[in-house]
């Protein structure tokens, strides 16, 4: 029959996938047991480490998994939030979604030289960021997931991407969405992703705008509990200090769960960004809202779907960047 393929023709098609697979490595998948011979140790190291930097900072594993989230948001997960700045690399770190409100950075170094003396040159900056946000979600009582490995390392940074491209605690709905979309993420995963602000802490000056002068007339966002608006404005008065923090979560500040969800259902989110997912009329995120407020089991299984999903954006892999040996700088720089 005319198109139709023998046997040997399949086996020669297979053969030449395989072979363009290892004269192009840039395509390989992300595995699971990448550091399997490697590294075998490697997220047992990362985890210790984390325990230790947890007894003096309980606020460490939600800032670690920030990193990966706006690591991933900029170009893919790719490690190019660690690199400070040089001659020729303008830092996301100095990006407002990032300026003085990103850290933790000292708890991935120490990482890094831990895996540095049992593994030398194999694992990267990209894949550290990915394991520390899964054992900070396990031990902050969170879900677990397998996460996948074999990212590389940027040799640059994108300071103006991180500017426009990282969801903002601003932003509306419709906005969110948008920034969601453009790196492949749908509707379930935002609702999802953002249940990562059930632990952690916001500086005043990410809601502030929602307590004074939000509407025209000079009032606060009406979609606040007039509650919570009283115990925000004593914690964040109109000319106070803007960096002071409140929780994310009010009710368990240090635990991943889903009290997040149910927050939101009583107005009481901490960020427009979060609230916008309860309160936007027609929003589709809404009934996933109620429905992780109700099963926090749910909210868990999709967690650790849509985390990987968002760990697969654009990785480098094969030939493509490096195995970073410092992760604030590029080799031989």
């Amino acid at each position: 029959m005319a198109g139709s393929s023998t046997p040997s023709s399949l086996t020669a098609v297979t053969l030449l996938a395989a072979l363009l697979l290892f004269l192009n490595p840039s395509n390989a998948q992300l595995t699971a047991n990448f550091y399997a011979k490697t590294c075998p140790s490697v997220s047992s190291i990362v985890q210790t480490v984390i325990q230790e930097a947890l007894q003096s900072d309980p606020r460490i594993t939600a800032s670690l998994l920030r990193l990966h989230f706006h690591d991933c948001f900029v170009d893919g997960c790719d490690g190019s939030l660690l690199l400070d700045n040089s001659p020729t690399i303008k830092s996301e770190k100095d990006a407002a979604p990032n300026f003085k409100s990103a850290r933790g950075f000292d708890v991935v170094d120490k990482i890094k030289a831990a895996i540095e003396s049992a593994c030398p040159g194999t694992v990267s900056c990209a894949d550290i960021l990915a394991l520390a946000a899964q054992a900070s979600v396990s031990l902050s009582e969170g879900p677990y997931w397998t996460v996948l490995l074999g990212r590389r390392d940027s040799l640059t940074a994108n300071q103006a991407g991180a500017n426009t491209s990282i969801p903002s605690p601003f932003d509306s709905y419709n906005n969110l969405v948008s920034k969601f979309s453009a790196v492949g993420l749908d509707i379930t995963d935002l609702a999802t992703l953002s249940g990562a602000h059930t632990f952690g802490r916001a500086q005043c000056k990410s809601f502030n705008p929602r307590l004074y002068n939000f509407t025209a007339n000079g009032g606060p966002d009406p979609t606040i509990n007039p509650w919570y608006l009283t115990n925000l404005r004593k914690l964040c008065p109109q000319n106070g200090d803007s960096s002071v923090l409140a929780d994310l979560d009010p009710t368990t500040p240090n635990l991943f769960d889903n009290h997040y969800y149910s927050n939101l259902q009583k107005n009481e989110g901490l960020l427009l960004s979060d609230q916008e997912l309860s309160s936007t009329t027609g929003a589709a995120t809404i009934s996933i809202v109620n429905s992780f407020s109700f099963d926090q089991s749910a909210f868990f299984e999709s967690f650790a779907r849509s985390i990987v999903n968002m760990g697969n954006i654009s990785p480098l892999t094969g030939s493509n960047g490096e195995i970073r040996f410092n992760c604030r700088k590029v080799n031989w720089s």
